[in-house]
């Protein structure tokens, strides 16, 4: 039973391209939906399951997290609720276990072809799109992943020597458009330019990511903002002035940590 941890980025984009050259079987693909992706990733969706269909692979299942009544809970609404930014702002991985591990593996518990091969004492195996840039996400993994009774990973990028330049060569060698960054569309980890592209290109996303800003501004005592050590909307208001200086604003290099890769 091999399962792909999908993330909607040209990590896994190209692992799920170099799984079928290498005649690897897929048996399931899964995409967690934080209910606040970037609007690319949303659009990127269907041009995959088009690939993956003329390619006899099985389409992506949309997976995304209930609460305790089996209601839909995204990110979102949990960060508008509590009045708190999402939790990497703060340096922990919260919102990523829960709204992108948590989904895939209630699935799994419920899904017969995994309930057999646990039943038989046996562990499906998990792809994971790391890069070969990312072996110390692997490494740090690896402690978790020994002692694992349900699932055995895997990290072919990492295995085949593919670095992230290497995969968006095997996406575009395949036809394929790319498919951008993946991740929520208020990470704490986007970049400036990322910041700027969705002020002028999808303003009403902008406005729903200051909203949440705006909504945890009252509970922060050592986080300023979505940008950790700063606001975005004080960042965008800098920008539109041009006094919004490196040193001001500096771009934040950590990666969001996401389960399913990029």
């Amino acid at each position: 039973m091999n399962i792909v941890g999908y993330g909607g980025g040209s990590n896994s984009t190209a692992m799920l391209i170099g799984m079928h050259q290498r005649k690897i079987p897929v048996d399931l693909i899964l995409f967690s939906d934080t209910g606040g992706e970037q609007a690319h990733t949303y659009e990127y969706l269907p041009i995959m399951n088009c690939w993956l269909t003329a390619h006899g692979m099985p389409e992506i299942t949309v997976v995304e997290y209930n609460d305790i009544n089996g209601d839909r809970l995204t990110l979102e609404q949990e960060c508008l609720r509590s009045g708190t930014l999402p939790a990497i702002a703060y340096g922990y991985k919260k919102c990523s276990l829960k709204h992108k591990i948590a989904p895939q593996d209630k699935f799994c518990n419920h899904y017969a072809p995994c309930l057999e091969i646990w039943k038989q004492g046996g562990r499906a195996t998990k792809y994971i799109g790391f890069d070969a840039g990312e072996e110390q996400r692997r490494d740090h993994a690896i402690v978790y992943d020994i002692v694992d009774k349900k699932y055995k990973k895997e990290y072919p990028l990492i295995d085949w020597g593919w670095y992230r330049d290497d995969c968006i060569r095997a996406i575009e060698q395949e036809g394929l458009p790319l498919p951008g960054k993946s991740s929520c569309f208020f990470c704490p980890s986007m970049k400036r330019h990322e910041i700027r592209t969705l002020y002028h290109k999808h303003r009403d996303l902008y406005d729903r990511a200051i909203a949440i800003e705006r909504g945890a501004k009252p509970n922060l005592i050592t986080v300023k903002g979505l940008g950790r050590n700063w606001a975005w909307e004080d960042f965008v208001e800098a920008d539109k002035n041009q006094t919004a200086l490196c040193a001001l604003f500096p771009e934040n290099d950590m990666p969001c940590g996401c389960y399913d890769g990029d």
